[in-house]
């Protein structure tokens, strides 16, 4: 199976300064989402309080904002195909530093659930608009280096969000939080306006009307290969996450861990993911892409089984139910830099607008996951190592189909 290069485009925007500090910043960009959602976590029972309000009503500011992310993850890529990536990128953190405020000076919870709603709109800008960046400026090899340095950057996030967040609500109050989410987008538009350059040149932008919009949708939706690139890296991340999203049960109950021993489950796959995100880098043009998300899913594939049948045959203990979910983010994070990018190399026209389906897809997965999956499966670490198996089967079986039609094509 091959998957020809993109050439760079010969009128592109060249990146001067070293790749990492362009890599550091698309990552703030794109972790700037999952941060805001664990870092206000710990205040969780101080803003309950302090507004008179119940566990229904906070929930929702999380749902509220999860659901904001999720419907305008459709639209950030294919404005700024129409617009170019600085406008969206800036309108994004202007907005996101603007709803912080309301959030921060909120006095009543459906204020605070209005301002968690527009922060969930506009963060997903620069995650978007982020990978098109990448594939504006690059090469295959050196948008494959650059998407795995983001990775790398991009698995901090998660763990340090939750520390910040506990931090700041224990020595200044949650509003504190909201005010630090209002600073943290300003200085990134700040930063934005002095070093990232404008990578769509205006005779390739794409008419902003209903027509070719709605044949630029139809376009990547009807395209059997988009879905199939996709399902093959948003489906396998789920074999981890499903582990997260079930801590409280799944360490708490079913391995007897303390509130403190927490942080193990998120060490095993931050560090995975970092490691497979180092290791994506060095592979860059050193072997083909192809090649790389075989090895990937050989990994994580492995880890999978080895977990499902330990824990069906032999009591699960911290080490057994931990390491292979270390293994498995690894194999994750080492094939989806690939083929995040072989999917925007289906549609070179409309980049922005296929990295948005794209997210748009691996979210709405997520989603499902965690409002239906999680909570069936996580009565017994058994279920739930099967499952994440299972997870890792379809993400591998859509990567052998999309190489069928691809040799067919």
């Amino acid at each position: 199976m091959t998957h020809p290069p993109v050439s760079p485009r010969p009128d592109a925007i060249h990146w001067q300064s070293p790749l990492w500090l362009l890599a550091a910043l698309l990552a703030s960009l794109a972790t700037l989402g999952p941060f805001a959602i664990d870092a206000y976590l710990p205040a969780f029972e101080g803003i309950t309080r302090d507004l008179a309000t119940g566990p229904v009503q906070m929930q929702q500011t999380l749902s509220g904002y999860l659901l904001g992310f999720s419907v305008m993850m459709l639209f950030h890529g294919a404005l700024s195909d129409s617009f170019g990536r600085r406008r969206i990128v800036f309108g994004g953190l202007f907005t996101f530093a603007l709803a912080s405020v309301v959030c921060a000076t909120s006095t009543h919870i459906g204020t605070l659930i209005v301002g968690r709603v527009i922060q969930g709109m506009s963060c997903g800008a620069g995650m978007v608009v982020g990978r098109a960046i990448v594939r504006d400026l690059f090469s295959a090899s050196d948008a494959q280096r650059l998407m795995s340095q983001i990775t790398l950057f991009f698995g901090v996030a998660p763990a340090v969000a939750p520390i910040v967040g506990g931090w700041v609500f224990t020595l200044i109050g949650w509003r504190a939080i909201f005010w630090l989410l209002a600073l943290i987008p300003t200085l990134l538009l700040l930063l934005c306006c002095k070093t990232l350059p404008e990578t769509l040149p205006v005779e390739q932008r794409q008419p902003f009307a209903p027509g070719p919009l709605a044949r630029g949708y139809l376009d990547i939706l009807s395209a059997p290969r988009f879905f199939l690139l996709t399902i093959a890296s948003g489906i396998p991340f789920n074999a981890t996450f499903i582990f997260v999203l079930t801590a409280p049960t799944f360490l708490g109950h079913h391995l007897g861990f303390s509130p403190t021993q927490f942080f193990w489950l998120f060490l095993a796959t931050i560090s995975g993911i970092m490691g497979g995100a180092w290791t994506s880098g060095r592979f860059a043009g050193k072997i083909a892409r192809e090649r790389q998300i075989g090895i990937g899913f050989a990994i994580l594939l492995a880890a999978a089984a080895l977990n499902a049948l330990w824990h069906f045959f032999i009591k699960p203990t911290p080490l057994s139910a931990i390491l292979p979910i270390a293994a498995m983010s690894y194999g994750w994070s080492l094939l989806t830099p690939c083929v995040t990018l072989m999917v925007m190399d289906l549609f070179p026209a409309r980049l922005g607008m296929a990295s948005s389906l794209q997210g748009f897809v691996a979210s709405l997965s997520n989603a499902v996951v965690a409002g239906l999956i999680a909570p069936a499966v996580m009565g017994s670490v058994e279920s739930l190592a099967a499952t994440s198996l299972l997870f890792g089967l379809i993400g591998w079986i859509c990567w052998i189909l999309y190489g069928r039609l691809t040799r067919r094509l």
